[in-house]
């Protein structure tokens, strides 16, 4: 009797759980939860603030091709490696509003002039010292591109560039307020997101310059 007795003992202290084990154990699994959280908000600012950003468009100046309130994805990374092009969809802030976020199309590239003549753009550099007129198939036939200078010439200054909405008539705009420092760039549009039935890569003007 007293052997079975001390084995059922013996069988009931292996059952017995210690509380300071299931007080470490419950430690280890909030300190594994925290270091998770740590890691995705530190992805998370990596994400925005150095590679991609949605910028929600207000406002119809880049239509035909950008709808008001439309949902675009932004990337930050190559414009540290490579220039800005002509043609490259932009989001930036206008000189001396930091506070705003504006989307623009490059059209003039440093140490350039541009000229708006006869409703179209006209490129002046050093590979066409007497000019060259774009191309812009993006831009429909009844959209205007008027100038507000008599002459309609533009100089673009070093690390510097011109843009314009896709929508002349109603765009604020380099014909506004001038060059855009390239240190004012935020990044090239990458992916149209929302609304869902525009989801695809952003497409950008190509120019042979």
């Amino acid at each position: 009797m007293d052997n079975k007795a001390d084995q059922k003992w013996s069988e009931n202290l292996d059952k017995i759980e210690d509380p300071l084990n299931e007080k470490f154990s419950f430690f280890e699994f909030i300190w594994d939860l925290l270091k998770t959280a740590i890691v995705v908000v530190v992805v998370a600012f990596a994400v925005k603030f150095f590679l991609l950003q949605p910028y929600i468009v207000d406002g119809n100046s880049m239509l035909p091709n950008f709808d008001d309130q439309e949902c675009l994805l932004v990337e930050k990374v190559s414009y540290r490696f490579n220039s800005p092009k002509r043609g490259d969809v932009i989001v930036f802030h206008p000189p001396g509003q930091n506070s705003i976020n504006y989307i623009k199309r490059i059209v003039g590239l440093p140490n350039e002039r541009v000229e708006i003549l006869e409703n179209k753009i006209k490129i002046y550099n050093n590979k066409y010292p007497d000019g060259i007129f774009l191309d812009e198939s993006y831009i429909p036939n009844n959209y205007l591109t008027v100038s507000d200078k008599k002459d309609g010439l533009y100089s673009v200054g070093n690390d510097q560039y011109f843009v314009l909405g896709d929508n002349r008539e109603h765009s604020s705009d380099s014909r506004e307020w001038g060059n855009l420092p390239k240190t004012n760039i935020l990044g090239k549009a990458w992916l149209e997101i929302y609304p869902f039935k525009n989801f695809d890569l952003v497409k950008h003007q190509n120019f042979a310059d």
